[in-house]
């Protein structure tokens, strides 16, 4: 059956062959023609072609769901306290990710999914059509293993990261932990996931450490990953475009070097900004204008995790970005969709396009602007998800 969207004030398309030619390809007073899952046709209302169904999105504007490119969804426990701590004067660093691992291993399959499919909604409701979830919080074979299998009832974007931190029990024998991720842990873990990724930074793991696991993780099939950049200046961002890897995430503290490499680099590998971390940590916020201007590739995604960015919101991470980064709201947007896509080397997602997926957001509102001028506000009116209103 195919439905026609009627009655949309502003479409974003993220099509610049479409509307004003722009980036984000704005079209006004414009229909969406939607058969099964895909797009079929975008273009004005007056050129719309038939359809089986009508349905009136009363003068809102549309744009392509979120695509949300780092999650870490598997876990148990709060780290409320954490925050708390912070917000009067305690620095963040990676230490507080022990208290979550403890957690996460005291807790069952079913108490786990239970939080991933809460938030999975939680995700959904505000506008995010597709997202990648980390393992990370078990650190063992079995608990690593779990966490992926327990990640792919509610997502294909899989990402094991057994090199999260060095658990308390390899204190002092880390070399051991590297060899254990390497080796019985991909061995175990690889089938289950699509991706790879290493935290690369003080307290977690070193450049030699995160070349090392992602060259085992490669061999076995699985695309690699990276953050770095969080803490301090480091090789890891180097190293992330070296690999090519898909994104290197964080990017807080990035040299010239580091940016060049990042333009060079184009779509191959994604600076992806985290807005809710620097949030949430008091962190210095990242240069997101500088980035673009130097021909950075950039994407915006949530980090939702329950220490340094405990926020599943693709829309506050907007407006962060647009208030505290430097970013246009266009391109905020942009880097929320298109941008997330690129991230996970998707092309049916982030754009509304014939042959796309159709993943599209209704906003109570006349234009995208306001995801930014309005922060806070909940301007998610509906969400198709692949052709099925998903949320009203």
């Amino acid at each position: 059956m195919t439905v026609l969207f009627t009655n949309i004030g502003e479409l974003t398309t993220n099509d610049p062959t479409q509307g004003d030619e722009s980036r984000l390809g704005l079209v006004r007073d414009a229909a969406v023609l939607v058969d099964g899952d895909r797009v079929a046709w975008v273009g004005p209302e007056k050129s719309a072609p038939a359809a089986d169904r009508l349905v009136d999105v009363g003068g809102c504007a549309v744009i392509p769901g979120f695509v949300d490119s780092h999650a870490h969804l598997v876990f148990a426990g709060d780290r409320a306290e954490e925050f708390a701590a912070r917000m009067t004067g305690a620095s963040y660093d990676a230490g507080g990710i022990q208290t979550t691992v403890r957690a996460t291993r005291r807790a069952d399959d079913h108490a786990l999914l239970a939080t991933v499919t809460t938030l999975r909604q939680e995700m959904l409701a505000q506008g995010t059509t597709t997202f990648e979830c980390k393992s990370g919080y078990g650190l063992t074979v079995d608990d690593e293993a779990r966490s992926l299998r327990i990640a792919a009832e509610a997502t294909s974007e899989v990402t094991f990261l057994g090199a999260h931190v060095v658990p308390p029990e390899y204190q002092g024998h880390r070399d051991d932990y590297v060899d254990l991720v390497r080796g019985p842990m991909l061995d175990a873990c690889a089938p289950l996931a699509k991706w790879a990724d290493v935290f690369c930074d003080r307290g977690a793991f070193e450049v030699d450490e995160a070349r090392a696991i992602l060259e085992a993780a490669a061999e076995r099939g699985l695309q690699p990953r990276l953050h770095a950049g969080q803490l301090q200046h480091g090789r890891g961002i180097a190293l992330a475009v070296q690999l090519k890897a898909a994104s290197v995430d964080h990017c807080t503290f990035v040299s010239d070097d580091d940016l060049e490499a990042l333009a060079e680099a184009g779509d191959v590998t994604v600076a992806t900004l985290l807005p809710g971390v620097e949030f949430s940590t008091r962190s210095p916020w990242p240069d997101g204008r500088r980035m673009i201007d130097a021909g950075v590739t950039v994407a915006l995604a949530t980090d939702c995790n329950p220490g340094s960015s405990y926020t599943s919101s693709m829309a506050f991470c907007i407006a962060l970005a647009v208030r505290e980064m430097g970013l246009s709201p266009a391109e905020a947007l942009w880097s929320a969709t298109c941008g997330g896509a690129a991230a996970l080397r998707r092309s049916d997602v982030g754009v509304i396009a014939p042959g796309r997926r159709a993943d599209l957001l209704t906003l109570k509102a006349p234009s995208y602007i306001h995801l930014a001028y309005r922060p806070g506000v909940p301007l998610i009116g509906g969400v198709v998800l692949a052709g099925n209103v998903a949320c009203t």
